[in-house]
């Protein structure tokens, strides 16, 4: 068994920065694509909402991966808290042989 007793505040931020950046990536196409099925739906009303919903499709990646950070940081730090009164996660990890390959180098070119 192995227990893990801390967790970097800094590297876990920005894991969770990535990951939830690029959740909003993905969440912001599926609102832009909605927007746009909206916006042919009812053609000639005030395109003022597909602004709106364009701006807010560029803003959401940035916005979640703020908050992934911050999240993050602050999911660490009370992990590390808390792990120091209870001793932390226990671990049951299994060690698998790694295959190592040798590059065998090319022949050298034959003068002929």
């Amino acid at each position: 068994m192995f227990r893990l007793r801390s967790i970097g505040v800094l590297s876990c931020a920005k894991v969770f920065a990535v990951v939830h950046g690029a959740l909003g990536i993905l969440v912001s196409v599926l609102l832009f694509v909605i927007g746009l099925a909206g916006a042919f739906a009812a053609p000639g009303k005030n395109g003022l909402g597909m602004v709106g919903i364009t701006i807010m499709a560029i803003v959401m990646p940035f916005f979640y991966a703020g908050l992934g950070f911050v999240m993050g940081a602050v999911g660490a730090f009370v992990y590390n808290q808390v792990a120091q009164h209870l001793g932390g996660l226990e671990l049951q990890l299994d060690a698998e042989p790694v295959q190592t390959y040798v590059a065998i180098p090319p022949a050298p070119p034959v003068a002929g």
